[in-house]
């Protein structure tokens, strides 16, 4: 049985990656500052502070873990001054890559972020094309975009410095829904999945994406069965096969984003604006959950949508 260790497994998406990959057969160990106050029954839990290194070497050396999944990091953009995310969220990813590689861990994850391609600059912003892929030019604009550009960096460079022996990789989730969010929970932003559809304007900034917590779970389970063929140190999007959104992208997308109006044209139906082929075609990933499915709306609301059907 594969030991994993979940960094962040108390966060948004850490809770469901470690309760899912409990209950699919692995032993998985959650690692976060403090326990969190629901402890999953079929996970062990210990704290540590990463950005130690000497914490986080202790740590693995004492688990020895044959897999690691780096969740870890201060998660939403200028949630506290700008160096100290950078600073915080950078040091992080590298203490877990060296510390998990020392460790003989032979495969490592890292928890990156689609803001590093830099959407919603405030000096302007339009990418080549639409939908946005892996291939799409980062352009971070801000500390926590900087700080996951940097951490897809720390994979590259640990993959080109210890060859085809350890397997590294990144991950970029669009905007995490957890499971009790489609209840009406509020979300990372305060807003309630509801209110993001009922209002494009709160979902805009995130281009529309989102992903349920469970579908980057079965990515991930994924991503860790295939890492020994896939190129060391690559990097996938990962996000719904939807948009969260009643109407078209490319109608919604030119009200936000100036000048896109031809680059958005494509965004029929109800296709997104990130593309998940790549996950689709590597790793045959397919996510399996859509607000459609997924909502539960209050008696006497409405989630009508524009089609129950996939992508256009």
């Amino acid at each position: 049985m594969t030991r994993i260790v979940v960094t962040g497994g108390s966060g948004r998406l850490g809770r469901s990656v470690v309760a899912g990959l409990a209950q699919a057969g692995y032993d998985v160990i959650g690692v976060d500052r403090c326990l969190p106050a629901d402890l999953h029954r079929g996970a062990d839990h210990r704290t540590a502070d990463l950005t130690d290194p000497e914490d986080t070497r202790e740590l693995m050396r004492a688990v020895r873990p044959g897999a690691v999944i780096n969740l870890a990091a201060i998660a939403i953009p200028f949630s506290t001054p700008e160096h100290v995310i950078l600073q915080t969220n950078a040091v992080i990813a590298h203490n877990v890559a060296d510390a998990a590689t020392e460790a003989g861990a032979d495969r490592v994850v890292m928890a990156s972020s689609p803001t590093v391609l830099g959407y919603g600059a405030p000096a302007g912003w339009l990418p080549p094309s639409f939908p946005l892929t892996e291939q799409t030019p980062p352009r971070p604009w801000h500390a926590y975009a900087l700080s996951k550009h940097v951490a897809e960096q720390v994979a590259r460079m640990y993959a080109a410095a210890h060859g085809g022996g350890v397997r590294y990789a990144s991950f970029r989730p669009c905007y995490v829904i957890a499971p009790e969010e489609w209840q009406g929970a509020p979300t990372q932003q305060g807003h309630s999945v509801l209110e993001r559809l009922d209002d494009p304007a709160l979902a805009a900034p995130s281009l529309f994406n989102y992903v349920d917590a469970r579908d980057v779970t079965s990515f991930l389970e994924a991503l860790l069965e295939r890492m020994g063929s896939i190129d060391n140190g690559d990097t996938f999007l990962v996000g719904a096969a939807d948009a969260l959104a009643r109407r078209p992208l490319a109608e919604l997308i030119p009200q936000f984003v100036p000048g896109s109006e031809d680059l958005a044209a494509g965004l029929t139906g109800t296709a997104p604006a990130f593309s998940i082929d790549k996950a689709r075609r590597v790793l045959d990933w397919e996510p399996a959950r859509s607000w459609r499915t997924e909502l539960r709306v209050p008696a006497g609301l409405a989630a009508a949508g524009p089609s129950r059907k996939g992508p256009a």
